[in-house]
């Protein structure tokens, strides 16, 4: 028996909004990477992007368990010798809290040209608004 591959025009997209206030930060990454990943849909093919696009709302009201806002840290360096970066989640939250819920996304999809497209379908804000009403977004309940 031959394994089904949809083509092209058979794979549909929608769009689903997601709003992250109080919602744990691992719980929602792993249900928006599935989303992502096509996952929930019967088509879905492991070499194909057969997901949809998500807009999570509110990043910056996220929940984590324990004392995790104190000792998750995330490291970046810049190159250079002595050139480490240390921040911890609240930090990041406080500047940037898009990246932390794309970065705990991106931890969850392959690591991959196919994990980079699949990226680009994530739209993360820190508040309530989005610039996406012309695609009718679906409201999605985690």
């Amino acid at each position: 028996m031959r394994s089904y591959v949809p083509k092209k025009d058979e794979i549909s997209r929608e769009w689903l909004v997601v709003d992250a206030s109080n919602k744990v930060l691992g719980r929602l990454a792993t249900e928006v990477a599935r989303v992502l990943r096509g996952k929930h849909k019967p088509e879905y093919t492991p070499h194909l992007d057969t997901g949809d696009f998500v807009i999570v709302l509110n990043a910056g009201k996220i929940a984590v368990t324990g004392r995790k806002m104190e000792d998750k840290l995330y490291y970046r360096h810049s190159g250079y010798p002595g050139g480490l970066k240390v921040e911890t989640l609240r930090e990041r939250l406080d500047k940037y809290p898009e990246r932390v819920i794309r970065s705990a996304v991106w931890g969850m999809l392959p690591k991959n040209r196919l994990g980079r497209q699949l990226l680009r379908k994530l739209k993360v804000y820190a508040g309530p608004e989005h610039p996406h009403q012309a695609q009718l977004p679906k409201t999605m309940t985690l």
